[in-house]
């Protein structure tokens, strides 16, 4: 009984750690499109689009912030990328051998469950893992678009922050400029107050702070609704397009023996975690786009009003301004990194697993 705990903890703590190693090395390459992404589907509605497309932002960010432009934000994901794989690969497999022991008692540990039951493992582990993501998503969301926008008084526009220190030394931004935004300033204004004092935008723990003042401990869960829909199903087309690629590539590769190989290639689990990258970025990205706004209308929408609207709301919304089109804003930019990030996070967990 003791050997039987003390090796289901031992494999309980290499799926946390390992999972946590892939999803930091995935989360390093697709980051710079993420906040491409982000700020592709956070453009409000109603107001001229800042951006033309993913390369056109790609050059406003490069020439405005640099390469630091594109990394804004990274410590915030880099946990979240860390906590979120391994409670991806934790709970599934948890998931798997509950599923194993309820409904599927003839099969053997080596054997894989059927396809159906892998799906609903891997929807029950995004389920699991949406309540984990959506603090991090927050405050990730919220650095990525900071830059966009500083207020001026009178409009707002993309400055850099040499552009920001010079028009604040001219009196224009003096309504911004206390050492700490004013409790009775709009919300907006207080989250840009707090990045042109000095004019560099907000770190993640004055983030963390601002949220928790404003919306306390449930306001960390804004876009949970978003988050759980995009994990739920994408997690499910995650695990289930990796686990149906990954069989097909092993059906063709017999061994020695003329037996069907068990374990991947490092080339099958490539191929198959690329396959599921995308699977799981096109099963529900009107979700994300959604999440996404409702994460950052707090410092993009004209007044900070807005920024307590339901999920359903905003969707709505953002369908009514410019129809389906709106809903996949950045969906391109999200699959071409998806691709080589999930096979990445893919390959770096099995090699760890075969070690």
């Amino acid at each position: 009984m003791t050997d039987t705990v003390s090796t289901s903890l031992l494999e309980s703590a290499k799926e946390i750690s390992f999972g946590s190693s892939a999803g930091m090395a995935g989360k390093l390459f697709e980051y710079p499109f993420d906040t491409v992404k982000v700020r592709l589907q956070s453009q409000p509605d109603g107001a001229p689009l800042k951006f033309k497309g993913p390369i056109d932002c790609f050059r406003q960010t490069w020439h405005k912030e640099g390469v630091r432009g594109f990394y804004r934000g990274l410590s915030s994901p880099m946990v979240g990328a860390a906590a979120e794989n391994a409670s991806l690969f934790f709970s599934y497999r948890t998931a798997q051998n509950a599923m194993r022991a309820l409904f599927f008692p003839h099969l053997s540990m080596t054997e894989t469950l059927p396809m159906h039951a892998l799906l609903i493992c891997g929807a029950v582990s995004g389920t699991f893992t949406s309540f984990i993501l959506t603090p991090i998503e927050l405050i990730k969301c919220k650095m990525q678009v900071q830059n966009l926008v500083l207020y001026d008084g009178t409009e707002r526009s993309y400055l850099s922050p040499s552009m920001a220190m010079t028009t604040s030394s001219s009196g224009i931004l003096a309504n911004a400029t206390a050492s700490r935004p004013a409790s009775h300033m709009p919300r907006t204004q207080r989250y840009i107050a707090m990045s042109i004092s000095p004019p560099r935008p907000a770190g993640a723990f004055a983030l963390v702070a601002q949220v928790y003042r404003d919306g306390g401990i449930i306001g960390f869960w804004r876009g949970q609704l978003g988050t759980l829909f995009r994990e739920t199903g994408g997690s499910a087309a995650w695990f289930g397009a990796y686990e149906y690629v990954s069989s097909l590539l092993r059906r063709r590769r017999v061994t020695s023996d003329s037996s069907f190989a068990s374990g991947n290639t490092l080339f099958e689990s490539t191929v198959s975690g690329a396959v599921a990258g995308v699977a799981y970025n096109l099963s529900l990205f009107p979700a994300d786009s959604v999440k996404s706004r409702m994460q950052t209308e707090s410092i993009l929408s004209a007044d900070g009003l807005n920024s307590d609207r339901g999920f359903w709301t905003v969707a709505r919304d953002m369908y009514r301004s410019g129809g389906i089109r709106v809903l996949y804003r950045g969906c391109g930019m999200t699959v071409m990194r998806a691709a080589p990030s999930s096979a990445i996070i893919f390959l770096t967990y099995e090699c760890l697993k075969s070690l």
